[in-house]
């Protein structure tokens, strides 16, 4: 069986939302807020996790990680509860 991956939207300090996949939510938030997790994130700091879903396959997270993607802002918001 295959290790689970995830998708997450983090939101960054000037309000501003991100979403990546992973297949350990907790580290990768971590390594976002040390500044090495993405060239977005590395100057928004800090971020935090607001949404997650879980994947059985790293396609399926990606997949769903592009969808997310092409989401618009006020969508987005939607998805997470309007956080």
């Amino acid at each position: 069986m295959e290790k689970p991956f995830y998708i997450y939207l983090l939101r960054c300090r000037d309000n501003s939302l991100y979403c990546g996949y992973t297949d350990d939510v907790e580290r990768r938030l971590a390594v976002h807020n040390s500044g090495k997790g993405a060239k977005y994130t590395a100057s928004r700091r800090p971020v935090e996790l607001v949404y997650s879903e879980c994947f059985p396959t790293k396609i399926e997270a990606m997949n769903r990680e592009r969808q997310i993607k092409k989401l618009t802002r006020e969508q987005k918001l939607q998805l997470i509860g309007g956080l």
